[in-house]
Formats: structure tokens, C-alpha cells, sequence
């Protein structure tokens, strides 16, 4: 049983560090522990403790696991439980007065239990499954392929109806509700130059899912950029930014994934890189963290880290040049917990929504209770994805807004799964997507909102 070094807890006291549940390799630091008061600030913002009300199932009651973990307490089933049913959505680093750093802890304790905790066989195979696909790209593009030939045949219609898939497996039922309706791809240039006067030159992440399965949206941030004066480089050549794996605790495959983009962004020497994917985002400038261990690598993750941005950010910070023509649309705008949690990105992307003329944006009541989504975690933990994903719904739908709007695929994919069980429809677009409707005067109806059928002019 390996020692570690002790520190304070609430009130005072020394934590006896003898890592009962963890090993010596960054276990959950016991100063961050001890920053915890109890005061249950964090109760009501935490998804899982406002769906079943139990103390082990918040941030306060797993820091408390963890401290015991610290204490020399054996890592069980049941503590890994309370561990893997947390979402990681931040959202109690926002509530708590007294500054703890949970997103440090809960992504420690996740790589401690990837390496400690030993898995049902089934259940390794499937989190192996995930891991084996959803970081890379090239098997996401042959995977798309084969989905949209599923629903262009309409068997995802029928599948959906018959509900089989729910009495086999819960999961694989999850998987296929949240799958989003594919159109054709969308390849983006290496280099696409800046219209009118260049402000600055820019990396853009292509993403795994966001350049599969939402094409459009990555094509729709470089005409954005570009109509602002950006000059924007995308590596063709670029893979995982590293989040799914660094978020569920898989801490070597993130950095290994981590310094292949670094050395990739570094060739393309730009200002900024930027990113229209909330969890994305938040891993890439978690760099200096990830690999801070790592002598050759540290210097150049905290450079990389400094430069990323989100979409949202640098395009509120640099200020409009082009013209914005109206939209006649009511939106809700939905916090992703990656951008408003982690990154503390809210009130830009309200501002750049509401500078298109005609645009209504609606709050959602509870807005900052994730919607279930969490990377991976509406596929691993579907049931109580769909009861968060089914609460934020009724919430966008309550707004009688016409479109919600957010900034990041899986939250896309998970709301869109829930208003559709619901029995009502919505559209759904990607802030980048209704600005770029606006400055190329494109109506509602190009954002999927009803109307007069209307013919998207040439890009």
C-alpha cells in the first residue's frame, strides 16, 4: 500500500494519505479534497443527486469516497459505481463558493479506476468497443457510411417504432436513438484564406463525431471565419484532440492522442486554434494538465493550451465586420456543460446570437443541469441519460421556441433523441450554423425550421 503526502481536510485536521484505493501515480490530490466543506452548494446543480437524491451520488458524498480511497479505504464496486455514474459536467465547480476543483479530481480518481478496478468481462468489451471507434475518424467515416444507407432505407424508422431494440439492449438502443440524420459529407480545405481584410490566421479542429456526423457545421465555422477576416488552416491529416478518452480516465491513450495533434497544430504555425466542439475544446486546454508530467511534452502542451479558443470566443472578442441580415427566429440557447461549465463561455455566444436582427433568444428553465449527454456517458449509463435527456427536453420544448441552439454534437444528438421520443419535433442547429445563415442571408427554413421549401445557394 503505497504513502502519499498528507494534508489538511475541512476543519482543519491532517489527512492520512496511505492510497488504499489508489495508486502513487496522481491519485486524487488530498489537498483538493480537503478544499471541500460540505455546504451542499453543489447538491441542486448535480445531475445525479437531483435524479435519486442519494449523498454518494453528488460531488460532496464522491469527495468524500475519495478522501476515503486517501485513508487507505479498498476500491469496490460500489465506490466505482458512485464514480462512474457522475457525468463530469462541471457544473458544481460553477456552485461551489469555496473553489473546488472537482474536474481535477474526478478525472484523476477515473484514471485511477481504469487502471485499478477490474471490469465484467462484458462490460470491458463494450467500453473497448467505444474506445476502438468513436476517437477515429477513418473507422467513424466507414461506420457513417454504413448508418446512412440504414436510414435511407427507412429500416431506422421501422427499428425505432418496433422498439426491439429496447427489450435487447438498452444500450444499443441508445446508441441507435441517438445517431443524427446524415446528409452528405462535407470536406474542408487545408487552407481557406480570409475574405476582405485578413485578421489573423487560424487552426480548426475537424473533430471525430463533429466531422462525421455533423459535417456542416465545421463547414459552416470556416465560411464563418473566413467571411470575419480569418485566414483558416485545417491539417487534413489531424486526428483525436484526446477528450473522450482523457474524460472517462483513459489517461495514456489521451496523451498519446494529445501530442499527435500538438506536433500536428504546431506545423500549421497559426494565432489561435479553434475549436466548435465544447468537450473539445476543454480537453485541449486541459493540455498543460495532461501532460504536465511529461518533460519533452509539458513546454508545448502549455503553448498549445494558450492558443485554443472556442468558436464563440474568438469571434466575440475580435468583433463583427460582415454584414448580419436578419433571421425572423425564436431560439432556446442551451448551455453545453463543456463550454459554460469548464470554459466559463456563456454570455458570448448569447451575445453573438443576438446580434442578428430579428433573432429572439429564450432561456431554459434548470439550464445549467446537464442534459445527459457527457461524452460518452448517454451510452454507457442510458437509463439515467434518457430521464436527464427527457427533463432537459421538456424544459427547450416549454420555451415554444422554434430552434435550439447549442455547441457541442453529443448534446445535438442527445436532445434531438429526447424531443423525438417526446412525440413533438424541433429543429436543431449549432450556433456557428445560425450565424453563418445570417451573414450569407439564408431564411429559417435553411436551419430546418418549417416553412416555404427554400433552395440553399451555392457555397
Amino acid at each position: 500500500m503505497g504513502v502519499g503526502t498528507a494534508g489538511p481536510v475541512a476543519g482543519g485536521g491532517p489527512i492520512a494519505v496511505t492510497l488504499g484505493a489508489f495508486d502513487a501515480h496522481r491519485p486524487p490530490s488530498a489537498e483538493l479534497v480537503a478544499d471541500c466543506v460540505h455546504c451542499g452548494f453543489c447538491l441542486p446543480t448535480c445531475p445525479t443527486y437531483v435524479l435519486w437524491g442519494e449523498e454518494m451520488d453528488s460531488p460532496r458524498g464522491r469527495i468524500h469516497l475519495m478522501q476515503q480511497g486517501l485513508q487507505g479505504e479498498p476500491m469496490t464496486d460500489s465506490m466505482v459505481g458512485h464514480f462512474d455514474a457522475c457525468l463530469g459536467c462541471m457544473a458544481c465547480v460553477t456552485a461551489c463558493p469555496s473553489g473546488v476543483q472537482y474536474d481535477r479530481l474526478i478525472e484523476a480518481t477515473r484514471a485511477q479506476v481504469e487502471r485499478r478496478h477490474e471490469r465484467s468481462t462484458s462490460e470491458k468489451a463494450y467500453r473497448e468497443g467505444i474506445f476502438a471507434l468513436f476517437p477515429y475518424p477513418s473507422r467513424l467515416r466507414k461506420a457513417r457510411a454504413g448508418l446512412r444507407l440504414y436510414q435511407r432505407s427507412g429500416l431506422s424508422r421501422l427499428v425505432r417504432r418496433s422498439g426491439v431494440l429496447d427489450r435487447l439492449s438498452p444500450t444499443l438502443a441508445a446508441m441507435e436513438s441517438l445517431a443524427p440524420q446524415l446528409g452528405r459529407a462535407e470536406p474542408i480545405p487545408s487552407r481557406t484564406r480570409a475574405r476582405g481584410t485578413k485578421r489573423g490566421t487560424v487552426g480548426m479542429l475537424l473533430g471525430c463525431v463533429q466531422r462525421e456526423f455533423f459535417p456542416g457545421v465545421n463547414a459552416a465555422t470556416v465560411r464563418v471565419l473566413s467571411a470575419e477576416g480569418f485566414e483558416v488552416v485545417a491539417p487534413p491529416a489531424q486526428g483525436c484532440c484526446g477528450a473522450l478518452s482523457s474524460h472517462s480516465g483513459r489517461e495514456e491513450e489521451a496523451q498519446r492522442f494529445a501530442r499527435d495533434l500538438i506536433a500536428e497544430l504546431e506545423r500549421a504555425d497559426v494565432d489561435h486554434v479553434v475549436v466548435n466542439s465544447a468537450g473539445c475544446g476543454s480537453a485541449m486546454k486541459d493540455y498543460v494538465h495532461l501532460l504536465a508530467d511529461d518533460p519533452e511534452w509539458a513546454g508545448r502542451a502549455e503553448a498549445l493550451s494558450a492558443k485554443v479558443r472556442d468558436v464563440a470566443e474568438i469571434l466575440f472578442d475580435a468583433g463583427p465586420v460582415s454584414t448580419r441580415h436578419p433571421l425572423d427566429v425564436t431560439i432556446a440557447y442551451h448551455d453545453a456543460c463543456h463550454l459554460g461549465h469548464a470554459q466559463g463561455i456563456r454570455s458570448q455566444p448569447r451575445e453573438l446570437l443576438r446580434g442578428i436582427p430579428g433573432l429572439t433568444l429564450r432561456e431554459i428553465a434548470d439550464r445549467d443541469i446537464c442534459c445527459g449527454s457527457a461524452g460518452v456517458y448517454n451510452i454507457l449509463n442510458p437509463v439515467p441519460a434518457r430521464e436527464l435527456g427527457d427533463l432537459k427536453a421538456a424544459n427547450v420544448l416549454a420555451t415554444g421556441a422554434e430552434l435550439l441552439v447549442t455547441a457541442n454534437p453529443g448534446c445535438l444528438m442527445q436532445v434531438a433523441s429526447s424531443i423525438e421520443r417526446s412525440g413533438r419535433t424541433m429543429a436543431l442547429a449549432h450556433t456557428i450554423e445560425v450565424l453563418d445563415a445570417s451573414i450569407r442571408g439564408l431564411p429559417p427554413t435553411s436551419l430546418g425550421i418549417p416553412g416555404t421549401a427554400v433552395t440553399v445557394p451555392p457555397q
